[in-house]
């Protein structure tokens, strides 16, 4: 059982979304990257060192994973890529005056159903205001009784499932780690859904 530093881990899906960032590494030079509940910021450092303009994040109530955000960093040769405590479903300054973003990562984010209304809020928010965005993430399929379809639709967002063969993910040793193992572990895209009309 672990405790509640969640982020003091590198879960199967980071390296499952980090094997995507590394299959899609020509076209990140340049994207600006936001990483939501980063933890050990595995796909964000993969990102920044594929030439991703990176800011990691994680729950501003969590400062153990905020100071994991900036170890990994430092341990990776990015000292100066920023990291921002940013609590899922709260509007703080920090994340009003986020910069403009292409990408944002999320690596096992839907973990526990009480959070993912406020995952998506966020996330609507950051697509409503960068609407060319998408939120690139992996989950690991814990209970079939877990959907975030009817909020996809409450908040206006689309998902599209991104097969895990597509991009040489479907292996239990994936980049020389076991960790996917025998994990049932999926990836989606989610965007804004496009309002009728238009």
């Amino acid at each position: 059982v672990l405790d509640s530093q969640y982020g003091m881990y590198v879960w199967p899906c980071a390296v499952v979304l980090a094997q995507y960032l590394w299959a899609h590494r020509r076209s990140l030079p340049g994207k600006r990257v936001l990483e939501i509940g980063a933890g050990v910021s595995l796909p964000g450092v993969v990102a920044a060192r594929c030439g991703a303009q990176v800011i990691l994040s994680d729950s501003e109530e969590l400062p153990q994973c905020l100071q994991r955000c900036r170890s990994s960093c430092l341990m990776n040769r990015l000292p100066h890529v920023p990291v921002l405590g940013l609590t899922w479903g709260r509007v703080s300054p920090e994340l009003l005056s986020l910069a403009p973003i292409d990408i944002i990562l999320g690596s096992d984010v839907f973990f526990d159903p009480k959070d993912f209304e406020d995952i998506l809020t966020t996330i609507y928010y950051l697509l409503e205001k960068n609407p060319h965005a998408q939120f690139w993430t992996t989950y690991q399929v814990r209970s079939a009784d877990w959907s975030i379809e009817a909020l996809l639709y409450k908040w206006n967002l689309k998902s599209i499932h991104i097969p895990l063969h597509s991009f040489g993910a479907d292996k239990e040793h994936l980049a020389s780690s076991s960790l996917p193992g025998r994990h049932t572990i999926e990836m989606m895209i989610i965007s804004l859904a496009q309002s009728e009309g238009t």
